[in-house]
């Protein structure tokens, strides 16, 4: 196999975890680009990307521009001398001049399987549409937004209990292992390369914060996708007894009701049954503020009155139907 000289381009635990698998390949990292340092957590203290830690773990050096637009980042880029620039959710654009730089191009591995789901938020857009199937594609970058030709693609289906979190590991397992191979191949690949289908692209637009609130109006199979889509980056809230609660885990079941929505309709010893549109929502863990995510068995003990049948959870603190 052909060993190329490759700057990398990423930023969070996925892309970090592309690098990994880079890294222990033939391959030779020259470079990594990382999006610069943000402020996070509740003192707002600059944080390092998953991609920065792992680069820095293995002495490679780092670049941090805020774009890659301006002529002198774009000439230290070119003098790392790279076969190919290999970018996986790295949060900038590149521009034409930028893909121009390596002989080999540009590849990009996107979590989803093109056309559909271009964009910022592939594995929560498929999560929330209610996708039986994604996975990840390997393609040759353009100056389009995800539009390049593709060279590669793995599929995988997705689970009922799949959540974001548990989705994106399964997607960084198929994409590291389809990069490498790739890679091995990439002439080949290169040479017969499929042109992407505009006609049937979908956008995975990146997601609001409203879009975790969950609405009771909804049907419990969509508010559970809510909840799934938005583990880990933004978990699904709404209120209780004029508390911002989190549902992390729950079930929808198919059973009817004449209730009104958001009434908590009963509690077993481990969850609670909450009505939706026609349907019936089974929670299981939540999360109160400033607490740690907790089963329902464990509230129970503390907090039965507020969990009590007939109480509501909202979607807003003033609602009162």
């Amino acid at each position: 196999m052909q060993a190329y000289d490759i700057v990398f381009a990423g930023t969070p635990e996925f892309a970090a975890e592309h690098l990994r698998a880079l890294l222990d390949s033939p391959h030779r990292i020259k470079g990594v680009y990382t999006q610069p340092d943000r402020a996070a957590g509740r003192g707002k203290q600059l944080q390092a990307s998953a991609v920065k830690k792992l680069a820095l773990e293995n002495d490679l050096p780092v670049f941090q521009p805020q774009s890659l637009r301006g002529a002198e980042d774009q000439q230290v880029l070119a003098s790392l001398k790279a076969d190919l620039i290999i970018v996986v959710a790295y949060g900038l654009i590149l521009p034409q001049a930028v893909l121009d730089i390596p002989p080999l191009g540009c590849l990009n591995v996107h979590a989803s399987l093109l056309p559909r789901w271009r964009g910022a938020a592939p594995i929560e857009r498929a999560l929330l549409a209610g996708d039986e199937q994604t996975g990840v594609t390997i393609m040759q970058m353009d100056k389009g937004l995800d539009t390049g030709a593709m060279l590669s693609k793995a599929t995988i289906d997705i689970c009922e209990e799949d959540d974001r979190q548990c989705l994106e590991s399964r997607l960084a397992q198929i994409g590291t292992q389809s990069l490498i191979e790739s890679l091995a191949q990439l002439p080949l690949l290169q040479a017969n390369a499929q042109t992407q289908d505009d006609s049937l692209s979908t956008y995975a637009a990146k997601l609001e914060k409203d879009e975790a609130l969950i609405d009771w109006n909804q049907s419990a199979v969509f508010i559970n996708r809510t909840i799934r889509g938005g583990i880990g980056r933004n978990p699904a809230y709404c209120f209780l007894n004029g508390e911002r609660v989190r549902i992390v885990k729950a079930t929808p079941l198919g059973e009817t009701h004449n209730s009104p929505v958001g009434m908590i309709l009963a509690h077993g010893q481990d969850s609670l049954r909450v009505a939706c549109k026609d349907s019936v929502l089974e929670i299981h863990t939540m999360q109160f503020p400033g607490k740690t995510v907790q089963e329902v068995s464990v509230l129970l003990n503390s907090r039965r009155e507020i969990l009590a049948p007939g109480n509501y959870f909202r979607s807003h603190t003033e609602d009162q139907s």
